[in-house]
């Protein structure tokens, strides 16, 4: 059920309400019984984990997700240094 927001045209006063889509909107003010008028408010957001969305949606890309280009810079000499200590030992 989601939160309303409401506010009264005649003291100011705002307030929320919990109410199901299908309820009539409040029309009086807890606080003075003045007529209120329902706010447009920007809600919760929504996002999607899970294994059944794309790898690329909601991914940082430090987590490995997306197709980010491999950089070939300065990790060279840690993939050389195995094959000549593997020459050598042998």
């Amino acid at each position: 059920m989601p939160t309303y927001e409401y506010e009264c045209r005649d003291c100011g006063h705002a307030f929320e309400r919990f109410q199901g889509i299908n309820e009539d909107p409040a029309t009086e003010c807890p606080e003075c019984g003045g007529k209120v008028r329902r706010l447009i408010s920007s809600g919760g957001g929504l996002v999607f984990k899970g294994p059944g969305f794309y790898a690329t949606d909601y991914r940082s890309a430090a987590s490995g997700g997306g197709k980010q280009p491999k950089e070939q810079s300065g990790d060279g000499a840690s993939g050389n240094s195995g094959k000549d200590g593997a020459e050598s030992g042998g």
